[in-house]
C-alpha cells in the first residue's frame, strides 16, 4: 500500500503532528482522556462539542452498537464553562475545542471562554439529535455563514464540521466559507434509528440518533470529494475511517487530515496502528496524493 513521509503538518492553521485527529465526542471529554490519545498516536484532538450550558443529554440508552457502526443519541451532555480545567494541562498541545451553540452569539461566547487553551476551533453544526442546536442551524447556509464569522471574529482558526443530512452539502461549505472559516469537517454523523423487535420500541431512549462507523465511510467519501471540487478551503474527512488505507482513500478525495472516532470501540490502539501502518521514512510527499482523485 502507498505510504506517506513522516513530519509534522499544518492544516488550515492548526500544526499537527501528523493527519490524524482524534474527532469530537469520544474519549474527549477529560483532560487525561485527551492527553492519552495524543500519547497513543494522534496527530491532534478534537474536544467533546462544549455549549453555552452544562447538561445531562438524552436519557438511556444513548449508545447502541450494530453490526457496521455505532447508533448513538447522546444530546450533547457537556459541562460548558468548566471544561476550562480539563484543558489547562494541555497548554501548547493541538487541541482545538468543538463548540455549539444556538446562535451566532452563542457560539462566539461559548468559543471565548477557551481562546487562550485552545489552537483552534471546531463549530458543531451538524449534530442531528438535539433540538434547537447542530444540524438544526447547521442546515440553513445563512446561518451557517453567520456563526462561522462570529466565532473567526476571535482570531483563532475555525473549523466547520457539516451534516451529511441536508440536500447540498457543497451549499453549507460555501457558506462556510463566506464566513471565515479555515477549514471544513466531514461528516458528523447520519440521521437513524433501529427498533428492538424484541421490545416492540426503539433501541435509543430518544428513538432517533446518528450513525457512525463503518458504514457511513462511502457517504463521507462523497462529501470529502464534492466539497474539494466546490469550496477553496481545506477539508477535513471524518467518518468511518477504521485503517491506513481508508486514510490514504480520503486524502486522494481531497481530504487534508482525517478525524477518526467510532473505530476506538473496538480498538483502543487506533492511532498507533493506522500511523505505524500509514508512514515510512521513505514514503510519498503527502500533499502529493491530496485530491488526485479529481485529476
Amino acid at each position: 500500500m502507498l505510504a506517506l513521509k513522516r513530519g509534522p503538518i499544518q492544516v488550515a492553521g492548526v500544526a499537527l503532528e501528523n493527519h490524524l485527529l482524534l474527532a469530537a465526542g469520544v474519549l474527549g471529554t477529560t483532560g487525561s482522556s485527551l492527553a492519552r490519545v495524543l500519547r497513543t498516536g494522534a496527530g491532534g484532538v478534537v474536544t467533546k462539542s462544549i455549549g453555552p450550558f452544562p447538561g445531562g443529554g438524552h436519557p438511556g440508552p444513548c449508545l447502541v452498537p450494530l453490526e457496521d457502526g455505532l447508533l448513538n443519541a447522546m444530546g450533547l451532555p457537556n459541562p460548558s464553562h468548566h471544561f476550562r480545567e480539563e484543558l489547562v494541562g494541555l497548554a501548547g498541545r493541538p487541541v482545538v475545542v468543538s463548540v455549539f451553540g444556538g446562535s451566532p452569539e452563542e457560539f462566539a461566547r461559548v468559543a471565548g471562554w477557551f481562546c487562550d487553551l485552545a489552537r483552534g476551533f471546531e463549530l458543531n453544526l451538524s449534530c442531528p439529535h438535539a433540538e434547537g442546536y447542530g444540524a438544526a442551524l447547521g442546515s440553513d447556509p445563512e446561518m451557517v455563514e453567520a456563526c462561522t464569522r462570529a466565532v473567526k471574529r476571535l482570531g483563532l482558526p475555525t473549523w466547520v464540521k457539516l451534516t451529511p443530512n441536508v440536500t447540498d452539502i457543497a451549499a453549507c461549505g460555501r457558506a462556510a466559507e463566506r464566513g471565515g472559516a479555515d477549514a471544513l469537517v466531514a461528516i458528523n454523523t447520519v440521521r437513524a434509528m433501529r427498533v428492538s423487535v424484541d421490545l416492540r420500541r426503539p433501541v435509543l431512549g430518544n428513538r432517533y440518533g446518528g450513525l457512525s462507523g463503518r458504514a457511513i465511510f462511502p457517504i463521507a467519501v462523497r462529501a470529502v470529494y464534492e466539497l474539494y471540487e466546490e469550496c477553496s478551503i481545506p477539508v477535513i474527512g471524518c467518518g468511518g475511517v477504521s485503517s491506513a488505507r481508508d486514510v490514504i482513500e480520503m486524502m486522494m478525495a481531497g481530504a487534508s487530515a482525517v478525524e477518526i472516532g467510532s473505530a476506538l470501540i473496538n480498538d483502543p490502539d487506533t492511532f498507533r496502528n493506522i500511523a505505524g501502518a500509514l508512514y515510512q521514512d521513505g514514503g510519498v510527499n503527502p500533499a502529493t496524493i491530496i485530491g488526485v482523485a479529481h485529476e
